[in-house]
């Protein structure tokens, strides 16, 4: 009898590790854009297929855009970290100075190509353990920036620096909004969601954003003018990005699962997601046609750079008096940068 139960119980121990390794997991995804966007359209759910195709269905996502799990943009960050999400894309930079390590990638003039730059976020946190610390309550999948940013204007152009003045210009991140301080404008923060009303309420005379945000807030409506810096300098900023699960639900995945998503996160998927937002970029752009565009030259940006440094000097110092060695770390960003810049 006794070797009858314990061949009965070791049966319903491995039928229930089968079951369990079988069973289908469902993430809940939840980010801050419609779902037409091109964050939803060309990143997260096709990264949401591959991980389905590559677990043979065993891992499913159900995505919440436009922030339906409620909450704003800001909060994302702790939704997946207390689990009301499983896995967010949101911007360090919504929670300004929670993220001050990181925010070396969003000081000016540091990017020129999305996907290089991306690649070095990634492994500029990876190899920094103080910086690490920042994304220690969370499961990082990947780490990327966008594409340059550029100024949508309602009633004039941006052509040199006496355009900036009095400006109230909308910018994502702390370091953004500094920055144009430093330039003469009027910084106004607000996510992305709130440019559409900013813009058409007259509460903002323009935007710096990415093409790629055009079609999510319909900018090409509200904007009559679109103005880049020269493609040969840096871009004026850049934003990064944190695609994030939720520890305790990853480490409830059976050991074949959680193979799955490490084999779709790290160096490759935050290049690649890069990449995809430059792409986005050009979509964006097309929907502008119709409107004025000028590029701010080379000549002009110079005198920018010169301001922009000052901005990079302060965080530098900022860092460094909460104990960290913000020459360093302002180093090893543009270090891997460059070693990850399209050759």
């Amino acid at each position: 009898m006794k070797f009858k139960f314990k061949s009965v119980l070791a049966l319903s121990v491995l039928a229930t590790a089968a079951c369990a390794a079988s069973a289908q997991v469902m993430l809940k995804v939840h980010h801050f854009l419609p779902a037409g966007s091109a964050a939803q359209t060309m990143f997260i759910k096709p990264w949401c297929d591959k991980i389905a195709a590559d677990s043979t269905d065993k891992i499913k996502c159900q995505i919440y855009p436009s922030m339906q799990l409620g909450g704003t943009p800001p909060q994302l960050f702790d939704q997946v970290k207390d689990g009301v999400a499983d896995v967010v894309w949101v911007l360090p930079g919504y929670t300004a100075g929670r993220f001050p390590l990181t925010e070396v990638f969003e000081l000016p003039f540091m990017m020129q190509s999305p996907e290089g730059t991306s690649k070095a976020l990634w492994d500029f946190v990876a190899q920094n353990p103080a910086v690490a610390a920042e994304f220690k309550d969370v499961k990082l999948i990947a780490l990327h920036v966008h594409g340059d940013g550029v100024f949508h204007m309602t009633k004039k152009p941006i052509n040199t620096l006496a355009d900036l003045k009095g400006t109230k210009l909308r910018a994502p991140t702390r370091q953004t909004n500094k920055l144009l301080a430093a330039l003469g404008a009027s910084p106004v923060a607000m996510p992305v969601p709130q440019v559409s009303e900013a813009l058409s309420k007259s509460v903002i005379d323009g935007a710096l954003v990415p093409y790629e945000v055009v079609p999510s807030v319909k900018i090409q409506e509200l904007a009559k003018f679109h103005s880049e810096t020269d493609p040969v300098e840096p871009a004026i900023y850049t934003a990064t990005f944190v695609f994030a699960m939720n520890k305790a639900k990853y480490d409830s995945l059976a050991p074949d699962l959680k193979k799955v998503i490490d084999a779709n996160s790290g160096l490759e998927l935050s290049g690649s997601i890069g990449k995809t937002f430059l792409a986005a970029d050009g979509i964006g752009k097309k929907l502008t046609d119709k409107n004025a565009h000028n590029t701010i030259p080379a000549t002009e940006l110079q005198g920018w750079k010169k301001i922009g440094e000052q901005v990079t000097n302060e965080w530098v110092a900022d860092v460094t008096a909460k104990g960290s060695d913000g020459k360093k770390l302002l180093a090893d960003a543009r270090a891997l940068i460059a070693k990850h810049a399209p050759r």
